[in-house]
């Protein structure tokens, strides 16, 4: 049974490799979205599909990584198109894991379940907490796996960060 998970891993946080977790407990292949990926880098997507998945393939294990193929899904302004254009780059899944209550909605339309995600310290665990955090100086590293740490402190995310 393979499943879709997508997300836009504004970074890749410890509530996102749980996320992972959950949904490899489920299927036996998870295709992993990394939405927004046409996006030009701005305040709310700083990082791109590309750095982004570097950032998910650096904090996985090897047996996730066997278990997970990363597809890039661009934003469409239309919501019935853009799950229509996720049929032309993701292979065929049986299982949609969201959260989102119009992705629900629109794949509640379809023969795919869909199952919600638990939260794990939502508060803390959000990508637009982390930036904040990284933004201001305060302690983040605690909140990301190593590999989307050191990523972020090769690629002077925090510089970048401040500019957007």
């Amino acid at each position: 049974m393979n499943g879709l998970l997508i997300g836009r891993f504004q970074p890749f946080h410890l509530g996102h490799l749980e996320a992972l977790q959950f949904a490899l407990s489920k299927v036996d292949k998870l295709w992993l979205g990394l939405g927004s990926s046409n996006k030009s880098p701005e305040k709310n997507n700083p990082f791109s599909a590309e750095e982004r998945k570097e950032m998910i393939l650096s904090s996985i294990d090897d047996s996730m990584k066997n278990r997970i193929e990363i597809y890039f899904i661009p934003d469409l302004d239309n919501h019935v198109k853009w799950i229509e254009k996720i049929d032309t780059i993701v292979p065929k899944f049986d299982i949609i894991f969201s959260n989102d209550e119009l992705t629900k909605h629109l794949y509640s339309k379809r023969t795919v379940q869909v199952i919600s995600i638990p939260f794990l310290k939502r508060d803390e665990l959000s990508g637009t907490h982390i930036r904040d955090l990284i933004i201001s100086d305060q302690k983040w590293q605690h909140l990301v796996p190593l590999g989307t740490r050191i990523f972020l402190e090769n690629n002077h995310g925090k510089d970048r960060l401040k500019i957007l």
